[in-house]
């Protein structure tokens, strides 16, 4: 290929199996993914598991978008998932207090990077937090044990913060789990 200094699209991909053999060494992709997926406590493994959910919920079977503005795309709905826990895959002498940071960020533009000021960059922001306090019990499949918290992007534009817990989020939305989410976000949506 030459390359000519202009910009392009990285083609896409087949979706992976995970049955898929490496070549040049033993392993499958399957291997990869336990490697470095196989713990949901992880931050970013319990990034994208939330990331998942909220496309699930939606009834969405695309691959996510890595440095995108926004996690997920439904219709023309921009949607801003953030998620946290009780527990973490390091040790703890208590549980981690639930907060979703980040909210605000600036555009990537592909000819001059990050640009502009940090503003909210979806229509809708999802608050996901795993539930589950006891790590004896712990189970990464439980659905569940997942709650949410849906806002529009007005709502968090009002407030100006770039971070929130439990207590704002309560104050503004209420908590709902998996099987409500589609209608919360098609609701904060329309707002």
């Amino acid at each position: 290929m030459d390359w000519d200094g202009t910009w392009r699209e990285p083609p896409q991909l087949p979706r992976l199996r995970g049955d898929e053999a490496f070549r040049g060494m033993s392993g499958s992709v399957l291997d990869f993914w336990r490697f470095a997926m196989s713990d949901l406590r992880m931050n970013n493994a319990r990034g994208y598991f939330a990331e998942y959910l909220v496309g699930r919920a939606l009834g969405l079977e695309v691959a996510r978008v890595e440095w995108d503005d926004f996690d997920v795309l439904w219709g023309d709905v921009k949607i801003e998932v953030k998620s946290s826990a009780y527990l973490q895959s390091w040790a703890q002498r208590r549980p981690s207090t639930i907060s979703f940071g980040g909210l605000r960020g600036r555009r990537l533009d592909i000819e001059a990077g990050y640009v502009g000021e940090q503003t909210y960059n979806a229509d809708v922001y999802v608050f996901a937090w795993n539930r589950q306090i006891d790590p004896e019990k712990y189970d990464p499949l439980n659905v569940g044990a997942w709650a949410f918290h849906v806002l529009p992007r007005s709502v968090l534009e009002e407030l100006g913060y770039k971070s929130v817990g439990l207590a704002t989020l309560s104050r503004y939305s209420k908590e709902i789990g998996f099987h409500d989410l589609r209608e919360a976000i098609a609701a904060a949506a329309a707002r």
